[in-house]
């Protein structure tokens, strides 16, 4: 019988179930309350996306279909296992991890922006990275403070 007609592994199909690691980032990880949430939840997700593909009968298309899922599921075991919570800050004085922060930017466009850890960072919702140049830049600045950015300075006008 041709190898053409059997179900046999080949080298590329192997290839295809072992997806390289989602790279973790440096550094500590620090989460709030709500991104250690946010992790567990994916977590879960992870875990549930892998364990459908578990009931897949074709053993090919179930290695196929659970290499992502099978990714993201040791990706988020670890973030959770690493995850470092950090309390509110105590006072409003000084942005710190936590800190919701408004900026005003040298164009005149003003920004509210939340630090936080780096798995729950999406500027477009309105939170960045502690890691980010612009919260690094900010990180113990005060009121009326400014800090430069990428060629450009922004001040701050409020942190909450």
């Amino acid at each position: 019988m041709s190898v053409a007609f059997t179900k046999e592994e080949s080298a590329e199909t192997a290839a295809e179930t072992l997806l390289p690691d989602r790279p973790v980032p440096e550094g500590p990880n620090l989460v709030t309350a709500a991104g250690l949430a946010g992790l567990e939840r994916r977590l879960a997700e992870a875990r549930a996306a892998y364990d459908a593909t578990m009931a897949i009968e074709d053993i090919n298309e179930k290695r196929r279909q659970a290499a992502a899922p099978f990714r993201d599921l040791r990706y988020f075991a670890e973030r959770v296992r690493t995850a470092q919570v950090v309390p509110p800050p105590d006072t409003n004085d000084v942005v710190a991890f936590g800190s919701r922060v408004t900026v005003s930017r040298d164009d005149g466009r003003v920004h509210t922006y939340m630090i936080v850890g780096e798995d729950e960072a999406d500027p477009k919702a309105g939170t960045l990275s502690f890691s980010s140049p612009l919260a690094r830049a900010l990180m113990g600045k005060g009121v009326d403070d400014t800090a430069s950015v990428a060629g450009g300075e922004v001040e701050i006008v409020r942190i909450e």
